[in-house]
C-alpha cells in the first residue's frame, strides 16, 4: 500500500522540511488588508508579525476547496493508492469539516483525520502518520490510529500582550485595560476543541512556572505517568528572539528530563490571536 501524507502549514512543518520528509504541504492563507497571502510562499513570519503590530487588518482563513482538491488530485496521479490529509482541529477551523465533505467524492482513497490538534501537537500527528505510511499502513488505518490518540496531547500559551485577544473579541476593553496596568499575562489552553482561558498570572516568569505546573499535572492525571521516552514536548513561541526561544527550550528540558524537547514557532493561525512575544508549549504522548 502506497500512502501519501498531506497536511497544512498550521503543523509548523516548513516547505523544505516537508520535502525532505516526503510530506505534501498546503500553505495556509492569511488575509492582510484584504489581500490574500500564503504562509511561507509569499509571506514570512517576520512580515506577518510586522503587519499585525503595525495595525493592519490581519485574519487567517482556511485553504480554498479548489486548492485542496487540486493537491489531492496531483498526489494521487503520482501513483499513490490513497492519501491521508491532516488539517488543523475541527474545533478551531471549518477546514476539517470542508475537507471531510470533499473527501466523499474520492471513494475512500482520501481519508481526512480529525484528531483535534494544531501547531506542535499537530506536527507530531503528521510525523506519526508518515512513519505508519512507511510501514505500509493504509490511509484508513492511519486515520483510525490518529483519531484514537487525538486527546493524548495538550497546549498551553502565555500571552505577552492583551491587544490581540481584545481585537479578537476574547476579552472586554475593561479587562484588557486592567490587565495591562496589573501586568497580567493570560494563559490559554488548547485541549483539542478550542482555545480557552486557563489562568491569569502576573508577569511572564510566573506564567512559565504555571505552564510547567499544568504540564506536570497533565502527565500525572490526564496521561497517567507515561514512559518519558514517549513524551514529546514542543516548546513554542510567537516571533521570539533566538535566545528567548533557546532559553525556553532549556527550561522545559530541565523540567521534564527524559522527554524529547524541541522548539518550533507557533503557527500563524495561533499567532494571529496571541500576537508576538507569546510563549507556548505542546505536549504529545506517542502511541
Amino acid at each position: 500500500m502506497k500512502t501519501a501524507v498531506i497536511t497544512d502549514s498550521n503543523s509548523g512543518i516548513k516547505k523544505q522540511e516537508a520535502k525532505e520528509l516526503g510530506i505534501f504541504l498546503i500553505p495556509m492563507p492569511v488575509i492582510i488588508d484584504g489581500t490574500v497571502r500564503y504562509e511561507e510562499t509569499d509571506l514570512t513570519q517576520e512580515e506577518f508579525y510586522q503587519s499585525l503590530t503595525n495595525g493592519k487588518s490581519v485574519t487567517t482563513s482556511q485553504p480554498s476547496p479548489g486548492d485542496v482538491m487540486d493537491l489531492w488530485d496531483r498526489v494521487l496521479a503520482q501513483g499513490y493508492d490513497c492519501l491521508v490529509y491532516i488539517p488543523m482541529s475541527s474545533g478551531l477551523s471549518q477546514s476539517c469539516h470542508t475537507a471531510l465533505a470533499l473527501s466523499e467524492d474520492y471513494g475512500g482513497k482520501v481519508q481526512v483525520v480529525d484528531n483535534h490538534r494544531i501547531s506542535v501537537t499537530m506536527r507530531e500527528s503528521v510525523l506519526e502518520a508518515k512513519q505508519m505510511a512507511g510501514q505500509d499502513a493504509s490511509a484508513l488505518e492511519i486515520k483510525e490510529c490518529l483519531e484514537a490518540s487525538a486527546y493524548q496531547s495538550t497546549i498551553y500559551l502565555a500571552v505577552d500582550t492583551l491587544e490581540f485577544l481584545l481585537k479578537g473579541g476574547r476579552i472586554t476593553p475593561a479587562a484588557a485595560a486592567l490587565g495591562t496596568v496589573l501586568n497580567i499575562k493570560p494563559i490559554l489552553s488548547i485541549q483539542g476543541e478550542r482555545l480557552d482561558a486557563f489562568a491569569k498570572v502576573r508577569g511572564m516568569k510566573k506564567s512559565k512556572k504555571k505552564i510547567i505546573e499544568a504540564l506536570k499535572d497533565d502527565l500525572s492525571n490526564r496521561f497517567h505517568n507515561p514512559d518519558m521516552e514517549k513524551v514529546r514536548i514542543g516548546a513554542a513561541g510567537s516571533h521570539l528572539a533566538e535566545e528567548e526561544a533557546l532559553d525556553w527550550k532549556r527550561t522545559l528540558e530541565e523540567a521534564f528530563p527524559g522527554a524529547y524537547v524541541y522548539y518550533d514557532p507557533l503557527s500563524l493561525s495561533i499567532g494571529c490571536h496571541t500576537g508576538p512575544g507569546a510563549f507556548g508549549v505542546g505536549m504529545s504522548i506517542l502511541s
